[in-house]
Formats: C-alpha cells, structure tokens, sequence
C-alpha cells in the first residue's frame, strides 16, 4: 500500500511559481484582444439620473461603452440578488439605478488599448442626484433612517434574511434562564468591544481575460473561489444557459473569502459576449480596495455570570455588524458569529441576538475566519477578564468549561464527534510554559501556573521602557457550508492503461487560491488509488473538465470535502478496473452530512457537521513610551485531524497567523461619510518582515475528525482566529491595562496607557 498521505510532498506548482512561468489572470493575453475599464460611482449613495458617454466615444481607439442598459438581468448576489452588475437607467430591475457605496460599478470601456480605455472611462460624464446617506449601523436600524433596499423581498433559501428595512438578517440564540442564571451568579463581567474591518490586500488585484472559445462558449480566465458558481452567476446576467459559459481559474494570488462574491467576471462575460472579441481587465490596488468587501465591522455588549469556583453560569450578548450596502454573505458570517460569541464553552443560561445591517459603506463579505475572529474575540476577552477577576490561572479557567464530546452548546446539541478543545488547549498552554500543578485546598482551578514572560525584544529602546507579557486564547470554527445547505461536492477519475493503471486522471472543480489545495487533493487520490503520486493527473477549476461543483474553497471546507468525494470515486473506480473496465472512469458526488437553520426562536438546531479547534499563545513586548509592540512569539496548537502534508499545514498556521496580526496591530481601514480614506498601501499597513513574530511555534495535533476522509478536519482559517485576544491579555499582562477596540496602532495603545494612568491619579491609586 502506497503511504502518501502525511508525507511532505512538493507543491505542483512550486517550480512555475518560483521561476515565473506561472500564469495569473493578469498575464493572459490573446490576437486583437481588447482593453476594459471600469467607471465607479465614488460616492456612497445617488440615483443615476443620466449617463452621457458622447466624449468617451469619441476617444480614438473606443470599441463599445456599456451601461446598465446593456446588462440583459441586472442583478446578481452570492446569497440574495441585491446588487446590479451596472447602476444606471435603462434596467428593468428596480431601483438598478441606484449607487449605495462608491465601488458601484456605473459603466464599462472597452478600447483597443488600456490608455484608450481609460481615457474614455474618464470622459464619461455621470448626473447623480444624491440620496441621504447611513454609514452607522446603529442609525440605520431607526424607523426613519434612509432605506437602501426598500420593496426587497423575502428568501425562500435564507429564513434570515427575511427582515425588513435596513436589516440585512437576523439571528437569536436562547437557552436556559439568563435572568435566573445571573441571580445564581457569584462574578459578573460586562465589557463593549469592537472589531475593525480588514481589508483582504491579496497579492494579485482584481483581472481577467474574457473570449468566445471553440464551441462558442462565453469564456471567463479568472482569479475566484468557485467555478460552478461564477459560471451561474454570470450565465444568470448574461441571459444564456450555463453551459454557454465556461469559466477558468488560472493562478490565483490570494483570496481568503474576498473573491467569493463577483468582480469583473460579469462585465467580462458581458463584453465579450456582446463583441465577440477576447476582452481583458487588470484592476489598480485602489480599485481592488475600493471595489470589493471586506472583514465585518462588529460592536459587542457582553455579560458573563460565573460561580466563584469558576464554573460559567450564563451569557447576553449582542451584536451589530456593519453589512455595508449589500448582503454578500452576511447572513451566513453572521450564523458563525452567533455560534461563536460564547466561546467554545458550556453555558446552561444564554442570550444571543445578532443583527447585519445595510449602510452606505463598502461590503462586508467572507474574510478568513468568517465571523469567528470576531466573535471569538469578544469571548475569549470575557474569558480573560473573568480569570482576572476569580484570581484563577486562565488556562485552568478554559479547561474547566471547554466544551467536549456529548456537551450541549449554546443550540443544545453537542458537537460532532472528536472535539480536541482540551488537548489543542493543553498542548499549546504547556508549549509556552505554562506549569500544571497540584490543587491547592479550597483552590480547585489553580492547576495550572502562568509562566513569566523572558521576552528578547527587537524595540531597541532602554529596558525600564518595555514591559512583557504572554497571553492565551482558544478557538473553534465550522468546517464545510451549514445552516442547512446541503453540501456537496463533485469528482471525476478516469484510470488508464492495460495490465497496471499507467494514468489517473482526476477531474474537479476545486479552486487552488495559494495555499496548495490541487496538491493535498492528488495526493489523496494517489492514496485511495494506491498508485504513485507521479501517475495522478490533475484537471482542475475549469468548468469544462469539472462540470460538477466542487464548492468553494472556503469555509476551510476543501481538503475535507474533495478528500471524500475522491476517496468516494476511487473506491467505484478501482471496482471498475478490477472487472476488466479499460479506461475505467466514474463521477461522483459527496454528500456531508445535512445541517439545519437556527430554530428562528430558540436557535436550536445541529447548524455544522464538522468543527476545526485551536488554542494559541502570544508573548509580546510592549513599549509604554510610544506604544509600539514586538510579538516574540506565538505558538499555535491546531487540531487537522490527519496532516495530509505537514509542511503546508505549517505554511497555513504561520501565514494565518501573520494575517491575523495584521488584523489586531496596524491593518485600520478607515471611511468617512461612505468614502474610502485608506485606497492605498501606503495608508492602508499591512505588516512587513519588520512586524510579524519573531518565531511562529506550529504544534500539530491530530484528533481523527471521525467522518473526515483519513481523519481530516479542515484549518485553513483556524491559525487566524485566537491571535487577537490573546494578544490583548499578553499587552494586559505586560502593562495592567484592557484594550477593547482592535487594531492595537501605537497610537492606540498609547492613549489606553495614559487613559489608565490618569483614571489612576484621579482616584488615587
């Protein structure tokens, strides 16, 4: 039996990678290919009174200029059809001319070269005439704010998201007493946080290549997260079958959720289409920020009773969440939210109530973690603040309430089978030095001893200036699409050859965004087939090889649900080939396990079928003079079930790790009145080598997920999710003082550190 899974193995595409010859969107080119661009609206709320193009017409080298009335269905949308391709007049959807947020799209340029085309795009003239705007969340919930969507109808698909006015969904979870639960409660802590928006700052900005292939199907070369879904949406605005239409994922550099919703690939489709002429895109760094979601912006107001031993006796939260000017996936971030805001722990009493809401600000779409990081950042602060206030090690703390096998949740079913919380928890809390020892009398939870930060800092400033600290947080995330999707996911093997299988062919839809999905898949099929890795042949994210869907390679879904449907097709395969079949071939599809919507009163129900763990440590150094920060180290406990190939898994913990840095530290992506103030990289900071950990400790747990394929349970997005409260406590440990707005600027740390030391003097202490 060939053993290759949990072997190392090179990524297919590193050499291409690595030498350049790797093709992304932007490199196509093809004979008398013509040029788009792009006008946006630039401003956050306005009817398209009229479009004048006459000057952009007559710009030399202009093929076409489309507006909305060239769009044949105006609309599309992941989830709900909020949004139209084109805003203008001349569409028979209503309110299509309308601009809510000023990455609109208004009309398309196609010239014979980019220069041209830009220089049309520009001498478009737009009459706008302006509408009020809503930027604040909490405004728009008001009976008399602003309606961005009014006359909206409820889904069928989506129980959520049938509300009203600017309420985009709605979730409530309720279970036990809380009113009863906080009279049982001993500890009560209450805190308000906020979590910022992100923007996705992907390697390779937004573009595509648009032609009319050899059987005159609509073909769209583009960077996404799902084939089959891409093809449906731009086949649903163009008017044509889907199988007019045929969409192709090159390289892709980067996405993390911000390429599930659509781009260019609909104005692409649309020109090409139209012109019957190859058509190409390449979107600057402003547009690709202005012009596509981002992380949710969440307020919280949290409340936590607890007994004096520690146990958690109950929960309130509430959250808002800036949905921006349309759904995207807000509904379904917002599902996690709700399942994660109480952390991965046990409460008898809860009181969950979740709003997304419309405003006039960009999107808030899918962001690795997809409302997890939030959440789990609110009750991971409560968690801390509530070992503070016990005088309990929190490491004890967690472990006394983590949630395991057969424990009910907040929607009074237990988790799936194979739940690691305490062993990703213990092993990363013992990896950074955290001591177990013995139960001290009348002190049941001091089993565990905090370590003293040693951090070496790189401030370069006198030591009495910076103080260290070491911080703990845990995190838990559905892995596969819920909420009673029913989630699928679609493969192909064909096996060639006589007396030995010479080739195996496998065919899926699955999209590799850079972090080596196609990889960890043809391994897989090398080991339900038996054969060398070498003889398996991958056809991958081209609708027409993979006519299927395979998902989206999101919801850190992919290796879990392509494993399967390949494990599936090999068995039926090899069945096949061993009675004489030559080519053998099948197709076949995995069905997961079925999900079910919150109860819309109670928000019981079984919402996953498969759940990711991880537990993680931050020792950081902090300078009290100007609020700089040095993260020393992070160690990182991450449950994959079975590592299918290690060295990725470790490439996905200390990329997750250094995003999610990004997201707590200096990542402020900044709007006022609906306009975007941070367009660049030069306002808009992600981290450099200068501000990522000096060392990322990666400890692989394997807990076999017991319907995984092999055992695996998907983690591409956990190594994000604990980062930010953990390193909040290790600030706190390092200077006494709580943070509760991300990210932590030095600015921002600074003014904390003053704010607490003057509400000191004031009282005295």
């Amino acid at each position: 039996m060939t053993t290759i899974v949990g072997q190392s193995v090179k990524r297919m595409d590193a050499r291409a990678k690595v030498t350049g010859e790797a093709k992304y969107p932007g490199d196509f080119a093809m004979e008398g290919v013509l040029h788009a661009k792009i006008r946006f609206a630039g401003r956050p709320h306005a009817r398209v009174v009229q479009i004048d193009t006459s000057r952009a017409e007559e710009v030399q080298g202009t093929v076409a200029i489309f507006t909305a009335r060239d769009v044949p269905v105006n609309e599309y949308g992941l989830q709900t059809l909020d949004q139209p391709v084109l805003c203008g007049p001349g569409s028979d959807k209503p309110n299509a001319d309308v601009v809510r947020f000023v990455g609109d799209q208004v009309a398309l340029v196609v010239a014979e070269t980019e220069s041209a085309a830009a220089r049309a795009r520009d001498l478009i003239n737009v009459e706008y005439e302006d509408l009020p705007i809503v930027t604040d969340p909490f405004r728009a919930l008001e009976p008399d704010a602003p309606q961005l969507h009014p006359g909206r109808q409820p889904s069928d698909l989506h129980p959520e998201l049938s509300t009203e006015g600017n309420l985009i969904c709605h979730h409530q979870i309720s279970k036990g007493d809380v009113e009863r639960g906080w009279r049982e409660s001993e500890v009560i802590i209450e805190g308000e946080y906020r979590t910022p928006a992100q923007e996705h700052a992907y390697l390779q900005p937004e573009a595509g290549l648009s032609y009319i292939d050899d059987e005159s199907r609509v073909t769209v070369v583009v960077g996404g997260q799902w084939t089959w879904e891409d093809q449906h949406q731009i086949a649903h605005a163009l008017d044509l079958s889907p199988d007019q239409v045929r969409v192709i994922y090159p390289a892709i550099g980067g996405a993390f959720g911000g390429r599930e919703d659509m781009s260019v690939q609909i104005v692409l489709g649309l020109a090409a289409h139209r012109l019957r002429r190859p058509v190409k895109i390449v979107w600057s760094r402003e547009e690709s920020i202005k012009g596509h979601c981002k992380r949710h912006t969440m307020w919280y107001q949290c409340k936590w009773g607890a007994t004096r031993e520690g146990k958690l006796i109950a929960a309130k939260v509430r959250v808002v969440a800036d949905g921006g000017a349309y759904c995207y996936t807000t509904n379904k971030v917002l599902g996690n939210t709700a399942l994660t805001c109480t952390g991965p722990y046990a409460f008898p009493n809860v009181e969950v109530d979740v709003d997304g809401v419309y405003t006039n600000n960009p999107p808030g779409g899918a962001f690795r973690g997809f409302g997890a990081p939030q959440g789990i950042f609110a009750a991971e602060m409560q968690m801390n603040k509530l070992a503070e206030a016990l005088d309990v090690d929190p490491v004890a703390l967690r472990i006394k309430n983590l949630l395991r096998d057969e424990t009910p949740t907040t929607t009074r079913r237990p988790l799936p089978g194979g739940v690691s919380l305490v062993e990703v928890t213990k092993q990363c809390a013992l990896a950074s030095g955290w001591q177990q020892t013995d139960k001290g009398p009348g002190k049941p939870l001091t089993t565990w001893k905090r370590p003293s930060s040693k951090a070496t800092s790189r401030l370069g400033q006198p030591r009495e200036a910076v103080r260290t600290g070491i911080g703990l947080a845990v995190g838990f995330k559905n892995i596969g699409f819920s909420f009673g999707y029913q989630e699928n996911c679609w493969a192909r093997i064909e096996l060639r050859g006589q007396e030995e299988i010479d080739r195996a062919i496998v065919s899926i839809g699955s999209a590799d965004v850079g972090q080596g999905a196609h990889t960890v898949i043809r391994q897989m099929a090398a080991e339900a087939l038996d054969v060398p890795l070498g003889k398996v042949q991958m056809e991958t994210s081209d609708t027409a090889t993979s006519p299927g869907s395979a998902g989206s390679t999101s919801a850190s879904r992919m290796t879990f649900m392509a494993g399967n449907a390949v494990r599936k097709a090999a068995a039926e395969v090899l069945k096949r080939w061993r009675e004489g079949e030559r080519p053998a071939a099948t197709e076949q599809t995995y069905l997961a396990p079925k999900t079910t919507h919150f109860d819309p009163e109670t928000g019981e129900g079984l919402p996953n079928f498969a759940y990711g763990y991880v537990a993680q440590a931050v020792e950081v150094a902090v300078d009290v003079e100007t609020g700089e920060l040095d993260i020393v180290r992070v160690v990182c406990a991450d449950d994959v079930g079975k590592a299918v190939n290690p060295q990725q898994i470790e490439g996905q913990i200390e990329g997750g790790v250094v995003q999610a840095v990004g997201w707590a530290t200096c990542e402020d992506f900044i709007t006022e009145d609906g306009r975007v103030l941070t367009p660049h990289l030069s306002t808009y900071l992600i981290p450099t080598i200068a501000d990522i950990p000096q060392q990322v400790e990666s400890i692989i747990v394997e807990k076999p997920d017991p319907r995984g394929p092999w055992g695996v349970r998907g983690m591409g997005e956990m190594p994000f999710i604990p980062l930010a409260p953990a390193l909040v406590a290790a600030v706190y440990d390092a200077t006494g003082v709580w943070i509760d707005k991300l990210p932590l600027t030095p600015e921002r740390v600074l003014g904390s550190l003053r704010d607490h030391e003057a509400e000191a003097c004031s009282s005295g202490t």
